[in-house]
């Protein structure tokens, strides 16, 4: 008889024998890059952290943080034990206070009033919030290390709550919303473009905006069914680095074939637009317009890439002759 290989048996830890104090142990745990990212993993949301213990009022939210790549606000209130009405009451308070369009509820154990409570709360809201009930769990084999996992139990109905934001659409509404839908599936397919970037929801709007891998700037795609255009557009928040990118205008314009046009407000940056496509009356033809927009945006985050080790070079030289000088 063939050797048999030695299995071993998975073990359910409580979470209190790991950590023993809600606030001096896990929200510092969770509130480190690797543990809230896998956190975001399990919500399909890229999380940065803004602060811990974040004040509300009188009271404090246990981690603040943000989406990647947008400015959706982010707060999430961790309770290891059974939920209870007290912090139902407080995560909706947090949220308001904090003007939050995402809201994730940590806990040991979910009960079902309080899943009954947050599927209610995602069915009569719109888009612009989102209410995510998350069960934290720590598995172990033999004598290995331990592992935690986020079981997610609530979240918004994505495609439920695409089907009303449609229903109140005029057409050229509705027309944008599937142009970004067909986006996202067919961005998935792109395997340069995945490892670079994470579509977000779809929304009936002119653009979809895309995180990047500096604070510095984010990237965004353009439709114009007017004009019959589409785009790409690099949107600068440093403003000494939006300079500098404006700058260089025509090093971009020629990567891309494209004339630009700047701007110059709170934020800086410009904006590449390709006209004859015409959305409306090419639906067959959305694959290529949204494969032609993946490859330019590839192009303009290769030059943002330069343009920003360029500008580092160039901003630590100059503290170098401040300090020598």
């Amino acid at each position: 008889m063939a050797n048999q290989p030695k299995l071993g048996k998975i073990e359910k830890v409580n979470v209190r024998d790991v950590w023993p104090h809600e606030a001096l142990n896990f929200t510092k745990w969770l509130a480190q890059e690797d543990s809230l990212s896998m956190l975001g993993d399990a919500c399909s949301i890229e999380l940065e952290l803004k602060d811990t213990e974040s004040s509300v009022g009188s009271f404090a939210v246990d981690i603040f943080a943000q989406e990647v790549g947008s400015e959706r606000k982010v707060v999430i209130e961790n309770q290891l034990e059974d939920t209870n009405h007290d912090h139902l009451g407080k995560i909706i308070t947090y949220a308001a206070g904090k003007g939050a369009g995402v809201v994730i509820w940590v806990v040991a154990h979910a009960r079902d009033e309080h899943r009954n409570a947050i599927e209610w709360l995602n069915e009569h809201t719109d888009s612009d919030c989102a209410f995510f009930l998350v069960e934290i769990e720590v598995w172990r084999i033999g004598d290995s290390p331990m592992a935690p996992r986020f079981n997610v139990v609530e979240s918004p109905n994505e495609w439920a709550r695409a089907e009303k934001a449609k229903s109140g659409l005029s057409e050229t509404g509705r027309i944008k919303l599937e142009y970004w839908q067909t986006y996202v599936d067919r961005a998935a397919q792109n395997e340069t473009f995945s490892k670079l970037f994470k579509p977000r929801k779809p929304q009936a709007q002119h653009w979809t905006d895309l995180g990047a891998s500096s604070t510095r700037y984010h990237l965004v795609l353009l439709i114009n069914t007017q004009k019959k255009q589409i785009g790409v557009e690099t949107c600068v928040h440093d403003a000494d680095f939006g300079d500098y990118v404006l700058s260089r205008r025509k090093e971009l314009e020629q990567a891309l074939g494209i004339a630009g046009t700047p701007y110059n407000k709170k934020s800086k940056g410009i904006r590449f637009y390709k006209g004859g496509h015409d959305i409306k009356a090419n639906r067959e033809k959305w694959p290529e317009f949204i494969d032609l927009q993946l490859s330019m945006i590839l192009t303009l985050q290769n030059e943002m890439v330069r343009l920003e080790n360029e500008f580092e070079m160039v901003e630590s030289k100059a503290s170098a002759l401040a300090i020598d000088g």
